[in-house]
């Protein structure tokens, strides 16, 4: 028989299916509400899906589990890029800071691809940490340690020095006043000769806003009307959010020049890396896309950005993939 879990927001229903997985279907109370994936097959034991759940609520709880299940989802942005531009062995025993890990979805699956390396993920939310926890032991991880930060402002003390630390897909989190600060703190983090990789950041200049909102044009508005713009047309967000709460989930990316002219006017050994085999953002954007995905739309698309890139020195991709070595 199904077990369904309840949550102030809507239900979720288990099915035991076969080979130890479950299928998990939810169903958000206002049908009308934005459910990131609504469905899905999963190894997850009833323990770590109903605490995803409780947390999550509905509407994020598959695509929560998606992040670290799906081949096509983290793993495929984070681990390609990487290998983009490091080699295995400089990450297979490096000390790995993954800061913002937020439930732990790319903590896992760096800590299951690289098992000689020593990971410490960072994060302040303890309901995110209690379920980046519940997953390292899922997988009996003993590679992993997770710290809190004190405050958006703040990092852990005493965390030492790292060969790399990754953001993956934290820095559009971070609001206005805390980027500088927090990008400060981690880069002295990096030892001399270590590395600063960040991705899944999305790119400012990019004329649709597809992490937030799926709004075009709102990446050139200034906030006000951004604010305005967003609660009146998205249906992906509340309409009474304010431009604070929506700063947090996201809605502004950065670019290429903004994280380069920070990490330069703390450090002039910041050296902005570029991936190998002859290959640019835009190849690492195209590389990761899921085959089945309008393959084709976006290799035209390709085609257009490095066009424009060749015109203008800018590049379009929907999301940053950065590395700066610490000479």
């Amino acid at each position: 028989m199904p077990t369904t879990l309840s949550h102030p927001d809507g239900c979720l229903t288990i099915s035991e299916i076969e080979n130890g997985r479950s299928l998990i279907t939810a169903e958000p109370s206002d049908r009308s509400k934005f459910v990131a994936i609504r469905s899905l097959e999963t190894s997850y034991p009833i323990e770590l899906i109903t605490k995803i759940f409780e947390i999550k609520g509905p509407s994020w709880v598959c695509d929560e589990i998606a992040r670290d299940e799906n081949s096509n989802y983290v793993s495929k942005y984070l681990i390609n890029e990487l290998l983009a531009y490091f080699e295995p062995v400089v990450i297979e025993r490096a000390r790995i800071l993954d800061f913002g890990c937020g439930s732990g979805a790319s903590t896992a699956i760096l800590a299951r691809r690289f098992p000689e390396s020593q990971i410490v993920g960072v994060e302040l939310s303890d309901e995110l940490l209690s379920i980046a926890k519940a997953r390292t032991d899922f997988y009996s991880l003993n590679n992993v340690q997770f710290l809190r930060s004190p405050s958006g402002m703040e990092i852990p003390d005493g965390l030492g020095e790292f060969d790399l630390v990754i953001m993956s897909a934290v820095y559009e989190h971070l609001l206005p006043d805390e980027r500088p600060v927090i990008l400060k703190n981690v880069w002295e983090l990096v030892r001399k000769g270590g590395s600063l990789f960040m991705n899944q950041t999305p790119n400012r200049l990019f004329p649709i806003e597809l992490h937030t909102t799926f709004l075009p044009l709102i990446n050139y508005l200034p906030d006000k009307m951004a604010h305005w713009y967003a609660c009146k047309f998205s249906q992906r967000i509340d309409r009474n959010e304010s431009w604070e709460s929506l700063l947090r989930e996201g809605i502004r990316g950065a670019t290429v020049s903004e994280i380069s002219k920070r990490l330069k006017s703390e450090n002039d050994a910041a050296e902005l890396l570029q991936p190998g085999l002859d290959r640019d953002q835009i190849d690492l954007w195209f590389e990761s896309t899921n085959p089945e995905n309008l393959r084709s739309v976006k290799l035209v698309a390709k085609h257009g950005l490095k066009l424009v890139n060749r015109l203008t020195g800018i590049c379009l991709t929907p999301d940053l993939s950065l590395a700066f070595r610490k000479k």
